[in-house]
């Protein structure tokens, strides 16, 4: 095991991966910009070093910055998180290069997954089935115009190395293809560096359902059951629950099978997520692999048991994965939502600012909190809004979502504008309640009549 590890992000799962590491026995060294000197994952950590101003790319995201600390600090291993380097491949290599360890897959996993084209090919190949599309990289409006055609509108365009939700835009007929494709390739261009774009076949609406896989460098793969995240807005998750609600017993036996045949197929190390569509008809699609941790992993810890997180430290130590697919056993359920600093009512426009008086929930059994916040903190406008994750479980669905009201409504975050009503309508909404929901859901039938 490793005796010390570089976490190389910061807020929840920066303090996340630190309360891992100490059970573990591992020492952790927090890095930081200039505008989260006062984070708690730096108080937390048993060292701290700063890497630049306030901006991301001169931060979080410099790597040499990353690499030097912890050089300097001596850390064996550094952990992404997720965002940020997480599916940098080009950092993967330099951090072997460097001789420390990488915690995740390999950087020719994160390559191979990450470029979207590639791994629709690779998916094919392994019989994994994939939405329908385009079978390579489209760079011109004209070819996009002759496969849209072929696959039939609505179609979605989507950026080759993309992730986060940009670069994708969805084209409803001919006569928005021109727009919506330039659109989205110069967003992919100024996020990724790259401007190839690809086209699938729009499966809508559908449900967003992924399965968490682990892996080690001793062949062993196993899937740790599935999630539902198909309630999103803008392409963001807002709402996650496990395991997905009404699922068929035989699909979730198929689409386990096939995470499996997915991961096998790039000998898949580490931590890692299998997104799939599912239509109305029960037909499944894989979409993307993320070869990362997940925000919502604590939904899956819920009904597993499992630590993720410790096992994502044990794997890269060179542990072999102990659990087997058939000890694993899905218990309960469990929801988790997410609480960004944002004003739902203003186009959920990010609303940073100091928490003036702060209440997590608590007590009970089966609640949990992953928060960076504390009283006096001042929330940076420089990053992601995300700010807590509520996750609960219980013996079954309708316990679950009970326990989520009875959290939201007793969360506390004076001085901030944040999301919370806005989740605790929808965890009361009775489509919600009856697990009559679908990608379509929020844009559709909620956010529409929403009191704002």
């Amino acid at each position: 095991m490793f005796n010390k590890v570089l976490i190389a992000n910061r807020g929840e799962i920066a303090v996340r991966i630190i309360r891992g590491c100490r059970e573990l026995g591992i020492k952790t060294v927090a890095i930081f910009s200039e505008a989260d000197r006062e984070a708690l994952h730096v108080e937390m950590a048993d060292e701290a070093i700063c890497i630049g101003p306030a901006k991301a790319t001169d931060s979080y995201l410099n790597m040499h910055s990353v690499l030097s600390a912890a050089i300097v600090s001596g850390a064996e291993a550094i952990h992404p998180g997720f965002g940020f380097l997480a599916e940098n491949s080009l950092f993967a290599e330099m951090c072997e290069e460097c001789q420390i360890k990488f915690i995740g897959p390999m950087p020719e996993t994160i390559d191979s997954m990450g470029n979207k084209i590639n791994a629709r090919k690779l998916m094919i190949a392994a019989n994994v089935p994939v939405i329908p599309g385009s079978e390579g990289e489209i760079s011109t409006l004209q070819e996009a115009k002759e496969i849209a055609k072929e696959v039939g509108f609505p179609i979605m365009l989507k950026a080759a190395a993309g992730g986060g939700g940009k670069g994708i835009r969805k084209v409803l007929e001919e006569s928005e293809l021109e727009k919506q494709f330039q659109s989205a390739q110069q967003e992919a261009l100024a996020a990724f560096g790259n401007g190839q774009m690809y086209i699938e076949k729009v499966i809508y609406p559908a449900r967003h359902i992924e399965m968490q896989i682990l892996g080690d460098h001793h062949g062993n793969i196993i899937h740790l059951g599935e999630r539902d995240c198909s309630l999103q807005r803008s392409n963001q998750k807002v709402l996650e629950e496990a395991p997905a609600f009404g699922l068929p017993a035989d699909l979730r036996e198929k689409m386990g099978e096939a995470a499996l045949k997915a991961a096998q197929a790039v000998q898949y190390e580490n931590a890692g997520t299998i997104e799939f569509l599912v239509d109305l008809d029960n037909n499944f699609y894989f979409m993307e692999m993320n070869t990362r941790i997940q925000v919502e992993h604590p939904v899956t810890e819920m009904i597993t048991g499992v630590d993720i997180v410790k096992w994502q430290l044990k794997i890269a130590s060179g542990e072999e994965l102990t659990l087997k697919q058939e000890n694993i056993t899905l218990t309960g359920h469990a929801i988790e939502c997410r609480i960004n600093a944002e004003n739902p009512a203003f186009n959920f426009a990010p609303s940073p600012g100091t928490v003036q008086n702060l209440l997590l929930p608590s007590g009970g059994i089966g609640l949990r909190v992953d928060s960076a916040m504390y009283n006096g903190y001042t929330i940076p406008p420089f990053y992601d809004s995300m700010i807590a994750k509520v996750i609960v479980h219980g013996e079954d669905r309708m316990e679950a979502l009970a326990k989520m009201q009875r959290a939201l409504s007793e969360l506390v975050t004076d001085g901030l504008v944040t999301n919370q009503e806005f989740q605790l309508d929808l965890i009361t909404h009775p489509d919600i309640i009856e697990g009559k929901y679908d990608t379509s859901f929020l844009q559709e039938t909620f956010l529409p009549t929403w009191k704002k």
